[in-house]
């Protein structure tokens, strides 16, 4: 019998490599998929994502998002020894959804928060935080430091609070022009809207800064000449990062949940700011990540260097400040590959401090 040429067996012991390897990443993959659980947290029942062990890292998604937002981090970090977890937030998903606007201030969703650390029999966990997430992320490391240990904010950064709140600033800026946290200020407005075509307004908003868009129905600023769909032009196609299953996904969770629980955290800005004057002048020194899209519009084109300087003074635990270089706003779904690594690289750095 012929003897194969050298070449071809080096090729085939190539191949065979290859192929376990790429079937020993898909088990492991498979291995640290999260599994969905109920637990009771702060006197409702909430729907959370866990995937791995070890130290407790919980994530916080933003509007109009759910757990499955971190679909791509609980697998890293759960590979990576943690042990992750995702809850739709109060008002979304599978999570209960209470009646009244006051049920979703800042003092029950971060209570929220410090309910899951307690029903996982932890003493203490690690926050991640994106958009809304962010703010109430910032807000538990304020309000419960010795429930949370360090922090990784997305999108949303934090320089203290401020003279007034955020609505009252938006209202002397916009005036009777639209702007869309002042038109989720009226009462049952946004949500009919949105609740009669959740795909439109989700398909509009998860979109990369680059993405092609119809040209939108609406350009008269003012907020009588409508709402805000109409206002933002229709997708030409889906982002690179948002498959059809992905957004297929979201659409069906909120034609189930609805958007009245979710819009309810905006409508609490001035409550919340309201109700904390003990934070004025309060400092986060636990250590913190901020990570964001360069194209982010939450950020409005801010350095790495101006960001840094407008929190360095309210926290003073700020080790680092990354942006991904042409990323916008949903930076952990368009970027997951780097977000996972910042992510990992900075709680190894704290293991090892």
């Amino acid at each position: 019998m012929a003897t194969s040429h050298p070449y071809v067996r080096y090729l085939a012991i190539a191949l065979t490599i290859f192929t376990s390897l790429e079937m020993l990443q898909r088990a492991d993959a498979q291995l640290h998929q999260p599994a969905m659980r109920y637990i009771e947290s702060n006197g409702i029942k909430m729907r959370i994502a866990e995937a791995g062990s070890g130290p407790l890292v919980i994530f916080v998604h933003g509007w109009p998002e759910s757990w499955y937002s971190w679909r791509h981090q609980l697998p890293a970090l759960a590979a990576a020894g943690y042990k992750a977890v995702a809850p739709d937030m109060r008002g979304y998903g599978k999570t209960e959804k209470p009646r009244a606007v006051e049920d979703y201030d800042i003092h029950h969703v971060t209570a929220d928060l410090v309910g899951i650390v307690d029903a996982l029999g932890e003493k203490k966990a690690i926050l991640v935080g994106h958009d809304w997430g962010a703010i109430v992320a910032w807000q538990a490391m304020l309000l419960h430091p010795d429930r949370f240990s360090a922090l990784v904010a997305m999108s949303v950064p934090y320089s203290g609070r401020g003279p007034q709140s955020l609505v009252q600033s938006l209202k002397s800026s916009f005036g009777e022009n639209f702007f869309y946290i002042l038109y989720f200020q009226e009462p049952g407005i946004a949500e009919t809207e949105f609740d009669a075509d959740p795909r439109a307004i989700l398909s509009r908003l998860y979109l990369s800064p680059d993405s092609p868009r119809e040209a939108p129905r609406v350009t008269d600023p003012k907020r009588a000449a409508g709402g805000w769909i109409p206002r933002l032009g229709a997708p030409k196609s889906l982002p690179s990062w948002l498959t059809q299953d992905d957004l297929d996904y979201y659409v069906a969770e909120f034609k189930e949940a609805g958007f009245r629980g979710g819009i309810n955290y905006y409508r609490n800005f001035h409550r919340n700011w309201e109700s904390t004057p003990q934070l004025s002048g309060a400092k986060i020194s636990a250590p913190v990540l901020f990570l964001a899209g360069d194209k982010d519009v939450v950020i409005r084109g801010a350095t790495a260097e101006g960001l840094t300087a407008s929190m360095r003074n309210a926290v003073p635990g700020l080790r680092a400040v990354k942006l991904l270089p042409n990323t916008g706003h949903w930076v952990q779904q368009e970027r997951p590959a780097e977000v996972n690594a910042e992510i990992v690289e900075f709680l190894k750095g704290i293991d090892r401090k």
